[in-house]
């Protein structure tokens, strides 16, 4: 796989890649042209390789965690045994640290498409705000971070220590929201939220707007941030309105407005890899076959839609699969999530139990409370079974209030 493309950075010419821009983005295409997604860093700060890190990747995943015995996302299992492992801002982390509902960006070896497995060389975190909470509206399910509009779904994941999901979420508390950008609407489909009191800088990605390079301010949503004291080598290129951004801040206001800290396009895409797998929302559509997910622009003229195309529009969540090629998918398949998986998110996890409680029904596994109080299929045991630092598996949905997997299924087959 060729080094990734700072897609906040102007496109160099290319004719090809600017008549697939030209019909993916439609009439916003000179505005998507200058940033095209959501969370990357500049080649320099790239962390690292470890162990099998340092491998030539060839295929290249974004989506959300689905479940682990390894890493699952989007329906494939990575062996996350050798990779190296960072934050975006390319703090390396132990694999420890993943967790369930959390976005990342996998880069690997060729997938199985039989195993739906592959080998991840280089894993990285992404998280779209961390920062304090002005509303929480339990009505419309929506929380505000920074000025940013969080939607909780019905699939959004909360970390233990918000016991009772968004009603335990108070106006000042400081969250940490990890989820996918919609940019469509104006706002972040949050797929796991966890509290975050400690935090020592706030972050935020989204598209500027009101962009003043006099004073040196834009804002995000209506959110004011001042760039005025980064050097002139720590701004992105072109600084214009429209643009897509990753910022982080102090953690105080000055005079109204958040003070930048560290200031970088949203995303590097690659240019070219061989097996693409994206799970994200239609950020710009022209057509059913040419369209935008999570700002990367997707030729879809030869692709299947097993779930047709009635619900492909602006803002809708899709998987996508294909290749690569001068920074555009070239689509083989494309998923509507709302048709594809109706009713809650499945998660699977493997692990060994912790924290058993006969009583309450409940173990941990892999940094979740699972109940399995409800109707469980059970395979190669039972209830009795169950034993501390027994290997199992177990799928299910969230809970109501979303801090815990209801178990439908165990294996203690592991």
């Amino acid at each position: 796989m060729t080094a990734p493309r700072d897609s906040s950075l102007p496109v160099p010419a290319a004719v090809s890649r600017r008549t697939l821009l030209a019909a993916a983005l439609g009439s916003s295409a000179s505005a998507l042209l200058v940033a095209c997604g959501g969370g990357g860093d500049d080649p320099a700060s790239a962390p690292p390789a470890s162990g099998g890190g340092t491998a030539t990747a060839s295929s290249y995943t974004d989506g959300v965690i689905s479940g682990f015995g390894s890493v699952i996302v989007g329906g494939v299992r990575f062996d996350d045994s050798a990779a190296s492992v960072s934050t975006e801002d390319g703090v390396a982390i132990a694999t420890s640290a993943l967790k369930l509902g959390m976005t990342i960006e996998i880069e690997g070896g060729r997938i199985d498409s039989a195993a739906a497995s592959a080998l991840a060389l280089r894993i990285r975190l992404n998280t779209e705000v961390l920062g304090p909470v002005s509303a929480v509206d339990t009505t419309a399910s929506t929380l505000t971070v920074l000025g940013q509009t969080v939607l909780v779904t019905t699939s959004t994941l909360f970390d233990t220590t918000l016991a009772g999901g968004l009603a335990a979420i108070a106006v000042g508390a400081v969250v940490e929201v990890y989820g996918i950008l919609d940019t469509a609407n104006g706002r972040i489909v949050a797929t796991r939220i966890e509290a975050e009191d400690s935090a020592t800088a706030y972050k935020l990605r989204g598209r500027i707007a009101d962009v003043d390079l006099t004073a040196k301010t834009f804002t995000i949503n209506g959110t004011v941030i001042s760039y005025g004291g980064l050097p002139a080598a720590q701004v992105p290129p072109g600084l214009a309105n429209g643009q897509l951004v990753r910022v982080r801040l102090q953690t105080t206001q000055v005079g109204g407005q958040w003070v930048a800290t560290a200031l970088r396009g949203g995303r590097r895409w690659p240019d070219a890899v061989l097996e693409a797998k994206l799970e994200g929302i239609v950020t710009a559509f022209s057509s059913a076959s040419s369209f935008s997910v999570n700002g990367l622009p997707v030729n879809a003229a030869t692709a299947s839609f097993p779930d047709g195309t009635t619900g492909l529009v602006l803002g809708a969540r899709v998987e996508v699969t294909g290749t690569i090629t001068e920074g555009v998918m070239q689509a083989s398949k494309v998923e509507i999530e709302e048709r594809r998986v109706p009713g809650p998110r499945q998660f699977d996890l493997r692990g060994e139990i912790g924290n058993l409680n006969t009583t309450d029904k409940t173990f941990a596994l892999r940094g979740i409370t699972v109940w399995y109080g409800g109707s469980v299929d059970w395979r190669d045991g039972n209830a009795a079974t169950l034993a501390n630092g027994l290997r199992v598996r177990v799928r299910g949905p969230l809970a109501a209030d979303r801090t815990r997997l209801e178990a439908t299924r165990i294996d203690l087959r592991g």
